[in-house]
């Protein structure tokens, strides 16, 4: 992480800095530093005799760079980012505050179950059947926080996303256990639909009843509906990691199968 560049000027002075002393402020490589400028992140002017120096502009640049990095931005959506002409970066850094928030306190969270799950084992501490469930909700939150998120939130908004976990998280033990259960039923469902070849058959109709199911449960009321439902199945085919998971559960073309179903039975 880029080290509190302020600390080290003075008011109304500033700063230019070789390769060297840039790597060094902010803890990254001087190899590191001219792959971003190879990316187009990073400017640096040429001094007379060729080498570089960086200025305030890269140092600010250099920073939401590796701001973004720590978030779990991927280095190509960072220079897509910074490269529109719109570009908020106060914004952007507020939604990542917030996804960083949430996973602190579900990580909290997690900690205190793992914690207090060792002491009920060493027979320390009498473990209530709601205490170990809310460490996998909110390690189930997490993790969908940090593969899907920022799309998520970026699609439906702050609300609906904040909505829908939160009902996860009051789930009690027979509801959350339903909902996995759900989940592992409809990989099998699509297994024996894809099967019969027929996205329109039986088999697909009830695969698609399933994971209309399994959608309300996990989204707030009120936020289901047909054209949402269709809309989430078209972003399957568009996205590699559901891709990935739908046809490595089920096999080779079990997410088109998956959206063909949707559409024909919903």
């Amino acid at each position: 992480m880029l080290r509190e560049v302020m600390s080290v000027k003075k008011k109304g002075e500033t700063h230019y800095y070789t390769v060297g002393q840039l790597a060094k402020l902010s803890g990254v490589s001087a190899r590191t530093l001219r792959y971003y400028e190879e990316l187009g992140l990073l400017s640096p002017k040429r001094k007379a005799n060729g080498y570089r120096e960086y200025g305030p502009t890269d140092v600010d640049a250099l920073q939401q760079i590796l701001l973004f990095r720590s978030c779990g931005v991927e280095l190509e959506e960072v220079r897509r980012t910074l490269a529109q002409p719109r570009f908020d970066a106060a914004t952007t850094l507020r939604h990542h505050l917030a996804t960083l928030t949430a996973q602190k306190q579900e990580l909290e969270t997690l900690i205190a179950t793992v914690e207090k799950t060792i002491a009920s084992l060493e027979g320390a501490y009498a473990m209530t059947d709601t205490e170990r469930f809310e460490g996998l909700k909110r390690k189930a939150v997490e993790d969908n926080e940090r593969a899907y998120g920022r799309e998520a939130r970026e699609r439906y908004g702050d609300d609906v996303i904040d909505a829908a976990n939160k009902k996860l998280l009051a789930m009690d033990e027979g509801e959350w256990t339903d909902v996995q259960a759900l989940g592992e039923a409809i990989i099998e469902q699509l297994k024996a639909a894809m099967a019969t070849g027929d996205a329109h058959g039986a088999e697909a109709q009830e695969l698609a009843r399933m994971h209309a199911a399994w959608i309300k449960a996990h989204w707030p009321e009120g936020a289901y509906s047909r054209e949402a439902h269709l809309g989430l199945a078209e972003g399957y085919l568009a996205d590699e990691r559901f891709t990935s998971f739908y046809d490595g559960a089920a096999g080779a073309g079990a997410t088109q199968f998956l959206r063909d179903a949707l559409v024909a039975n919903l």
